[in-house]
């Protein structure tokens, strides 16, 4: 038996290939931490734990005859998970009639767990001592000005790319700010005929990304070269088949996913 458990339920024809494109098309729309980290993987559901290095640390340290590696950590990649359901009524009823089965609430699992992704990526989880971009300890702060006038947003962004170049960063950037930044961002600069967010774009390679995870009054500017960061995938955004209850079938959308930040100088928080 597989670990995804599909050849358990004897599905309509071409169920399965809709419900893998409901998710992998839900993904791609609301994903926004993949658009620029650097991704490793997948790896496969089987791989637990990898390491993760303190690029400024890393160093093997050898003691009476004994080595270990000086600034690696080993980390579980946690599991990201949502559950769905097909009413067993409304699979029979498309049989017959030949409509195709909605995939609303398989849309709807696959939404959370991509939310829960990006969650993961920006924030991390405190209560099971994830770090994420804006929530790590060693990363560099930078006072967010009022992004509403000005240049305000601009210099910022410029004086952030600054701030990396002077520790030999130099790219790709890649700038993530919450809904709110981002419409402050959607007025033409006097004088350039340019909309602020246009101009921004322009000093990260169009790496400029909305996400509403953010909340409001967030961003973040990092250096996404993979010797920096990047996102580990065990498992990819894939659907497995649970049970059957009440005559109803029961599915989990899942995957195992893990930022790496690799050097914390590499990432700069607006706050």
């Amino acid at each position: 038996m597989s670990y995804l458990s599909r050849e358990n339920v004897s599905l309509p024809d071409g169920l399965w290939k809709q419900i893998d494109s409901a998710v992998v098309e839900t993904a791609r729309r609301i994903l926004t931490g993949r658009r620029f980290l650097p991704v490793f993987g997948p790896l496969g559901i089987g791989t637990e734990s990898v390491s993760v290095d303190d690029a400024k640390n890393i160093a093997e340290v050898s003691k009476d005859g004994i080595t270990v590696t000086k600034g690696r950590t080993y980390v579980e990649l946690p599991l990201i998970n949502a559950d769905f359901t097909l009413l067993a009524r409304d699979l029979e009823s498309s049989s017959k009639s030949g409509i195709p089965v909605s995939m609303a609430s398989v849309t709807a699992a696959a939404e959370t767990c991509a939310v829960n992704e990006d969650r993961m990526i920006y924030f991390g989880n405190k209560n099971f001592g994830y770090e994420g971009l804006l929530s790590a300890s060693g990363t560099r702060k930078m006072e967010l000005k009022d992004w509403k006038t000005g240049e305000n947003a601009f210099s910022d962004v410029a004086a952030a790319i600054g701030m990396l170049a002077e520790k030999n960063l130099y790219g790709p950037y890649a700038l993530a700010v919450s809904p709110d930044l981002y419409v402050d961002l959607q007025r033409l600069q006097p004088s350039t005929g340019l909309l602020e967010s246009d101009r921004i774009a322009r000093l990260v390679d169009r790496h400029l990304y909305m996400s509403p995870v953010l909340g409001k009054k967030k961003a973040v500017l990092v250096c996404s070269n993979p010797a920096n960061m990047d996102l580990v995938i065990g498992q990819d955004m894939i659907t497995a088949y649970l049970e059957q209850v009440n005559l109803n079938h029961n599915f989990r959308v899942l995957e195992s996913v893990l930022l790496r930040i690799k050097q914390k100088d590499a990432v700069i928080v607006f706050e």
